[in-house]
C-alpha cells in the first residue's frame, strides 16, 4: 500500500514567489475596479446634479471608509496600470528569465506603492 503525501491546502501558510503575488495582486485589484467603479461613477453623476447633491456627496465620501475606498482604489487603478504593462512585456517574451521577472514584480510593487503615496500627497 503507498504512503499517501500530505498537501497543504491552506492559501495562508503557502509561500507565494513573488511573481506569483503580483499577478495575484493584479486579477484582485481588477476585481475591485471592476466591483467599485460603478459606485464613483454613481458619485460623481450625482455631485453634478446641483450645488446641493455635490455638497452632500462631497461630505459624505470625506468620511472615513469612503476615503479608505478612495485610497485603495487609487492603489488598484496604479497597480493594476504598471503590473499590466508588466504582463505585457512579458508576453512579447521581455524579461522571462527568472532574475529579470523577479526584479520586475518587486518594482511593480515599489512603483505602485510609492505612485499612490505620491498622488496621496499631491491631492
Amino acid at each position: 500500500m503507498e504512503k499517501r503525501k500530505i498537501k497543504n491546502l491552506n492559501l495562508f501558510t503557502i509561500k507565494f514567489p513573488i511573481t506569483a503575488l503580483v499577478s495575484i495582486l493584479h486579477r484582485m485589484s481588477g476585481v475591485a475596479l471592476f466591483i467599485f467603479m460603478p459606485f464613483l461613477v454613481i458619485a460623481f453623476c450625482n455631485s453634478l446634479k446641483s450645488l446641493a447633491s455635490y455638497e452632500v456627496t462631497i461630505s459624505l465620501l470625506s468620511t472615513f471608509p469612503f476615503v479608505a475606498i478612495f485610497y485603495s482604489m487609487l492603489w488598484g487603478i496604479i497597480h493594476h496600470l504598471i503590473a499590466g504593462l508588466r504582463h505585457l512585456l512579458l508576453d512579447m517574451q521581455i524579461g522571462n528569465d527568472l532574475i529579470m521577472a523577479r526584479l520586475s514584480s518587486k518594482s511593480v510593487l515599489v512603483l505602485s506603492f510609492l505612485g499612490t503615496f505620491i498622488v496621496i500627497y499631491l491631492v
